[in-house]
């Protein structure tokens, strides 16, 4: 364990895989500016791998005050025990109060290794970070500046904060999509450090024989459209409207967890607190009720449309535009007057 450190930086550890920086890091480090100027200190990336230096000038242009870099060949490509090892070291040199990882596959496993080394506390799959006090219930003593941890709870129904006053440093995985990310500053200045630490045989019990990458089959965060469908859908059949929508005005196919869960649907069509974060310019939403837990995922779209036979379900309440019927016959109606305009690009949003 780390005694705690008020001084101490508040970091995010930089995803990159072939030369290329996740976009979750880049989101967490606008995060983690905003966290380190209420705190008044700086605000630091950690940045492991093999020619991957030049990628600190993004991390400081979004934000870092530092950047620790430390180059391995053997860091070349991501691998548990030597990226952890890594991690370890630099934490307990420079103490920091505050590490963030991106809940990707990677952060995952990587952040629950070091929280065990470091013998800290984890929150997983957050989908805020604030700043603010906590009143130890039994000592009566007021904790002042500590990272408030907010995430869905028991399956999205509820929202907790979690907060972690004695166990440094402060820990947690964010999920993508959940913080902005903006544009950046090239004009930024930072401090990169050039960092080594030694990777022992144990390090390298594992060796990496072949690499084999899935191709990503959705990618909703890009979407500048997205068409989704919900348990109002009602069959996996009839979510072939949803595909044929989202087809005809060039839109990404998503779903609520609800028609996910009814198998109408693949998971990573997910959108929601338990799913992903979208913010496309214009955003369908087709037999979708609108509970709470879907519209923290896509309320920020900057044009809705719902589609709802209920006109008193929630969605409407976000919603620009409502359509009351049945999807069933609204949907073929909209696919019609579509085409009929000649193109699918004569809808989409600029």
């Amino acid at each position: 364990m780390i005694e705690p450190n008020r001084q101490g930086e508040v970091w995010v550890f930089a995803e990159q895989e072939d030369g290329s920086l996740h976009d979750v890091s880049l989101e967490l480090c606008e995060k983690a500016r905003d966290l380190a100027d209420r705190l008044g200190v700086r605000m630091a990336a950690l940045l492991p791998g093999w020619n991957v230096r030049e990628l600190s000038y993004r991390l400081i242009a979004h934000g870092a005050d530092r950047v620790y870099c430390v180059h391995d060949t053997r860091l070349e490509h991501y691998r548990t025990l030597p990226y952890a090892r890594v991690v370890c070291r630099l934490i307990q040199k420079y103490r920091p109060q505050i590490v963030m990882y991106g809940a990707t596959p990677l952060g995952r496993d990587l952040a629950p290794r070091v929280a065990s080394e470091m013998k800290a506390g984890l929150t997983a799959d957050c989908t805020d970070l604030e700043i603010g006090d906590y009143t130890d219930p039994r000592s009566k003593k007021v904790h002042r500046n500590l990272l408030l941890q907010i995430r869905p709870a028991f399956g999205g129904n509820i929202i907790a904060t979690i907060v972690n006053h004695d166990w440094w440093p402060q820990m947690a995985t964010v999920r993508e999509g959940v913080m902005r990310m903006g544009p950046g500053d090239p004009r930024r200045r930072g401090e990169i450090v050039d960092e080594k630490v030694e990777l022992d045989d144990l390090d390298a019990a594992v060796r990496l024989i072949e690499r084999h990458r899935e191709p990503r089959k959705v990618n909703l965060k890009a979407a500048r459209v997205i068409v989704a469908g919900g348990a109002g859908v009602g069959s996996r059949e009839n979510f072939r409207l949803i595909h044929e929508l989202a087809g005809a005005i060039g839109g990404a196919v998503g779903a609520s967890r609800a028609a996910v869960d009814s198998g109408f649907i693949g998971k990573e069509h997910q959108i929601g607190q338990t799913g992903t974060t979208v913010r496309p310019a214009l955003y369908i939403a087709c037999g979708i009720s609108g509970a709470v837990q879907h519209r923290a995922g896509m309320e920020e779209s900057a044009k809705i449309i719902a589609i709802n036979w209920d006109r008193e379900a929630p969605i409407f309440s976000v919603a620009h535009y409502g359509i009351v019927g049945d999807l069933a016959k609204v949907i073929p109606m909209m696919i019609k007057a579509i085409k009929e305009r000649g193109s699918s690009a004569d809808v989409r949003p600029s």
